[in-house]
C-alpha cells in the first residue's frame, strides 16, 4: 500500500511538473511573441514624426487666442493626422450660459492633416510646426497615451480656459510622455498676469477685452510663473523653441528638432467682420454717459429739481449688470469668483431702485445712497488689487455725481 500511495504521489508530482513546464513554454512563447511585436512597433516608431502645430488666431471671439495641436505623421501606416483638444459645438443646448459658468465640455479630435490644413487656410490662419527630437520609445509612449485618449469615455473633458484648455492639454500628451524632464529657457523673474497675457490678443478687440475684464477678478491679476503662461498657444510655441530634455542619464537635447511653417497667414482669407462697434469703444461710451450725467445734475441744480427718471433708469442697469456678477460668484472659473466691480455693477440697486424713485418723487432721500457711496469709495480703493474693465472709473464718476444730487443737492433743495 505504501509503493502504490508513493507511486500515486510521484505520478502526480510529474503531472504538476509537465503541467508547470508547458504553462512556462505557452508564457516564454507569448513573452517573445509579445517582445517581437514590440521590437516591431518600436522598428516603425523610427519613421513617425511627431509635432507641436500653432495655429495663428482669427477674427472669431474663440479664435483671437490661437490654436494648439499635435501632428502624428506615420509613413509606414500612410498615416498624416492632427490631433486636437479644442472641438466643440454651439449648437449645444445654452452653450454660452454653460462656457461662462465653467460647465462647458471640450472633446479631443482626431482628422486627417491635409483637413485641417484646409479649414485654417480657408480662414487666413497660419500654421507653425515644430518637430519634436523624440526618440522611438518615447514616440510610442505618445502614440498609445494618443490612442487611449481617444477612447470615447476619455476623449471628453471639462474645458477651463485658463487651467486646462486645448493647448495645456496638447502639452501635456508631451512632455508627460518623455523619458526625461524638460528644461525651459526662461528668466522666472518675468512674471505676469492671466489679464494682462489675454491683453496681448484681444488689444484690438475692444470690446471682447471689456467683456472678458468685466467677468474676470481680482485673481487674474495675481503673478503667474512661466508654466501658467503656456495656457496660451504662442507661448507655447516660445518655451518649446528654446526648451532642452535633459534625460535620466543627465544627456540634455534640444525638444524641437526643426521648425517650419505649414501655411503663411493670408490676409486675402481673412473675412472682416467689421460694425460700428469697432469704431466705438467701451471709454467712449461711459465718457458720455458720465457727461450727460453731469449735465442732467448741473440742470437739477439750476432747476432745483432731482429728475428721478435718471436715476430709475441709471440704476436698473446698474442693477441688472450686478444681477450678472453676482452670478459669476458660482461659477467654476476659480478667476471670475471674487470681482471688485461688483461694487459698482452692484446687484443691490436693482432690489432699491423702486423705493429710492418712490422716496425721490415724494421728495425724500433714500439710505441707499449712502451704500452706494461706501461700494463707490471701496471700488476705487479695490483699484490698487483689481485692474478694472474699460471705462469703469467714468461709471464709477458717474454714479458718484447721482450720490452728489441726491444726498446733498436734492437735500439742499426740498
Amino acid at each position: 500500500m505504501e509503493i502504490i500511495r508513493y507511486f500515486c504521489i510521484v505520478k502526480r508530482l510529474d503531472y504538476i511538473f509537465r503541467l508547470l513546464c508547458l504553462s512556462v513554454f505557452i508564457f516564454l512563447t507569448a513573452a517573445s511573441k509579445a517582445q517581437g511585436s514590440r521590437l516591431s512597433m518600436l522598428q516603425q516608431m523610427d519613421s513617425v514624426e511627431i509635432g507641436l502645430l500653432t495655429c495663428s488666431p482669427g477674427n472669431e471671439i474663440w479664435s483671437l487666442y490661437g490654436h494648439t495641436a499635435i501632428r502624428f505623421r506615420d509613413p509606414h501606416n500612410n498615416q498624416d493626422l492632427a490631433i486636437n483638444y479644442g472641438m466643440f459645438s454651439f449648437h449645444k443646448r445654452f452653450f454660452v450660459l454653460r462656457f461662462v459658468f465653467g460647465l462647458t465640455d471640450y472633446e479631443m479630435g482626431i482628422v486627417p492633416f491635409p483637413m485641417f490644413l484646409v479649414d485654417y487656410a480657408s480662414q487666413g490662419r497660419g500654421v507653425v510646426e515644430q518637430r519634436l527630437n523624440l526618440t522611438r520609445e518615447e514616440k510610442m509612449a505618445i502614440a498609445q497615451a494618443i490612442y487611449q485618449n481617444y477612447e470615447p469615455a476619455n476623449r471628453v473633458y471639462r474645458y477651463n480656459y485658463f487651467y486646462d484648455n486645448c493647448t495645456t492639454r496638447a502639452r501635456n500628451i508631451l512632455v508627460n510622455h518623455l523619458n526625461g524632464k524638460v528644461q525651459y529657457s526662461v528668466n522666472p523673474s518675468v512674471t505676469s498676469s492671466y489679464r494682462k497675457m489675454t491683453h496681448q490678443w484681444n488689444e484690438y478687440h475692444r470690446w471682447a477685452r471689456f467683456g472678458n475684464d468685466l467677468l474676470l477678478g481680482v485673481k487674474a491679476d495675481a503673478p503667474t510663473d512661466y508654466i501658467a503662461q503656456q495656457f496660451l498657444p504662442d507661448s507655447l510655441r516660445e518655451d518649446f523653441a528654446h526648451a532642452i530634455v535633459i534625460d535620466y542619464n543627465g544627456r540634455k537635447h534640444a525638444l524641437v528638432d526643426s521648425t517650419f511653417e505649414v501655411i503663411k497667414i493670408n490676409t486675402d482669407n481673412i473675412k472682416s467682420q467689421s460694425s460700428v462697434w469697432d469704431k466705438i469703444t467701451p471709454t467712449m461710451v461711459m465718457v458720455t454717459l458720465f457727461v450727460l450725467v453731469l449735465l442732467v445734475t448741473i440742470w437739477e441744480k439750476y432747476r432745483r429739481r432731482v429728475y428721478w427718471i435718471v436715476d430709475l433708469v441709471l440704476l436698473t442697469l446698474d442693477g441688472l449688470a450686478g444681477v450678472v456678477l453676482f452670478a459669476m460668484v458660482f461659477s467654476q472659473h476659480p478667476t471670475v469668483s471674487l470681482n471688485l466691480q461688483i461694487l459698482i455693477l452692484n446687484p443691490l440697486s436693482i432690489i432699491f431702485v423702486y423705493s429710492v424713485a418712490k422716496q425721490q418723487i415724494a421728495g425724500n432721500r433714500h439710505w441707499y445712497w449712502k451704500v452706494l457711496l461706501v461700494c463707490i469709495l471701496l471700488f476705487l480703493a479695490g483699484g490698487l488689487l483689481q485692474d478694472y474693465a474699460e471705462g469703469m472709473y467714468f461709471l464709477a464718476f458717474s454714479l458718484l455725481i447721482r450720490v452728489y444730487s441726491n444726498l446733498w443737492n436734492h437735500q439742499a433743495n426740498i
